[in-house]
């Protein structure tokens, strides 16, 4: 629910370990008067899984609920704690398959003690219709069929996803690769480390330490620094390997980005919209002391946070923070660089599997302020280039308009820059024919982000 009303961030298990968790639930034990056993470890990451799904598959869930009440009015006035607890039932035995006698005893309880014994009736009845219809393989689900619209509509509830993203990506990438970008944002999120060479850690010290923890790992193909790891990162939080300042959380399609900015020892770089920090934090880690990199961002809180984290990983005296809009820093203090990267603010588009809540929180309109407010950092950005320089524009989207199309833009206010390809800095998978980086979550099984390299002449 609070996720829902915007007022919480749907993976309990965020790097500050075990505090959003319990956090949460002594928000729950305020908010309905009773407590929930403290969780253990596996009991946390199945209430992720719980959470996580229930918020990621419901617009299929809403469907299935209404389909089961007949009447839409009934679903629509349905009171929002108690269309949680059946969300939640139902994601537990269509999405999860665990045994139906004990979601629905569970629920039951559930929805008694939170509520009253009259929606416990009410969960324990539609609960059971549920798991018949799915003992007999009749759930009630849209078919694909009839003109655009309609066939996007289905597709939106088969898949979970809002109706204008279903459209765009259809538009854009046809039906089929749109139904497996939808597939991979539904699947079980994979988590990259990064090891941090700033402090002297190695890609094999980190291995080290999780074959002593036992967590399962495999190399990333791109990146030296990298390891990619499935399961397990509860077990990685809990040894403090984050808080000791050993490894960060980091996916190889940001770190690859760094490899198209290309941070060399003794260089100047600005990192414009630098917080949370991990690209900043990465840079300076392969500046080997030399150099400065210039963090700004708009925001004073998360830039404490950065510097806090850049005395943990030993990188403090690479990095100086700037808390500024970069539109007016840009036109105030006309510092010059070698390196400018601007990592933009975005849809968020090509991250959608790591974050549960994203889908139901964009729409189109947004998508059309940000790209007004990436024009503007564009510009502002290549104020602090020197002639020479670099202007390195990135995102975490795999939207066109977000990318390419936002370049082709700014090329044309600023014939002064031109396209630096980026085959010499990233692997050719990642390439595209006009030269810029793309990494394509169904293609490379990493988040999806963009980046353009341009050479001020």
């Amino acid at each position: 629910m609070r996720i829902e009303m915007g007022g919480a961030f749907a993976d309990l298990l965020n790097e500050k370990g075990k505090g959003s968790g319990d956090n949460e639930m002594g928000y729950v034990e305020r908010t309905l008067g009773f407590r929930t056993k403290d969780l253990d470890d596996r009991d946390l990451r199945l209430v992720t899984d719980i959470v996580g799904g229930t918020i990621r598959w419901r617009r299929y869930l809403d469907h299935l609920i209404c389909s089961l009440c007949h009447d839409e009015r009934k679903f629509r006035s349905m009171e929002p704690l108690l269309l949680q607890i059946i969300r939640i039932g139902f994601y537990e035995i269509v999405k999860l398959d665990m045994p139906p006698y004990a979601v629905v005893d569970e629920n039951v309880r559930l929805a008694k003690v939170a509520l009253r014994p009259g929606a416990g009736n009410m969960v324990n009845g539609i609960l059971r219709k549920l798991v018949l219809l799915k003992e007999t393989n009749s759930l009630p689900l849209p078919i694909l069929e009839g003109d655009d619209r309609a066939q996007a509509r289905a597709l939106a509830t088969l898949y979970s996803h809002p109706v204008w993203m279903v459209r765009r990506w259809t538009k854009y990438l046809g039906q089929e690769e749109a139904i497996r970008l939808m597939q991979w944002n539904n699947g079980e999120p994979s988590f990259n480390l990064r090891a941090n060479s700033g402090k002297g850690v190695t890609r094999d010290d980190l291995v080290m330490q999780l074959n002593l923890l036992k967590v399962p790992h495999e190399l990333s193909l791109h990146l030296d620094h990298f390891v990619r790891i499935k399961k397990g990162m509860q077990i990685v939080i809990q040894a403090e390997l984050l808080k000791q300042g050993l490894c960060s959380v980091q996916d190889e399609s940001a770190g690859l980005v760094v490899s198209v900015v290309n941070p060399q020892p003794g260089e100047s770089i600005i990192d414009c919209c630098a917080a949370p920090g991990g690209k900043t934090l990465y840079m300076a880690s392969l500046m080997d002391g030399q150099g400065m990199v210039y963090a700004i961002d708009i925001n004073k809180g998360r830039l404490r946070i950065l510097r806090e984290t850049a005395k943990l990983h030993q990188v403090d005296t690479v990095i100086t923070t700037i808390p500024a809009d970069l539109r007016v820093f840009a036109e105030t203090y006309p510092m010059k660089s070698d390196k400018v990267l601007l990592d933009a603010p975005c849809s968020g588009l090509g991250v959608l599997s790591k974050r549960a809540d994203l889908r139901w929180n964009r729409s189109l309109e947004d998508l059309e302020e940000l790209k007004i407010l990436q024009d503007e950092l564009l510009n502002a950005a290549s104020k602090l280039v020197k002639p020479g320089g670099i202007l390195v524009y990135s995102t975490c989207s795999v939207d066109p308009e977000e990318n390419e199309d936002r370049v082709d833009a700014f090329l044309l206010r600023h014939p002064e820059f031109q396209i630096d390809p980026v085959d010499a800095y990233v692997p050719p998978d990642f390439v595209t024919e006009r030269g810029f980086y793309f990494s394509y979550p169904v293609k490379h099984s990493i988040d999806g982000a963009f980046a353009a390299r341009l050479v001020k002449t």
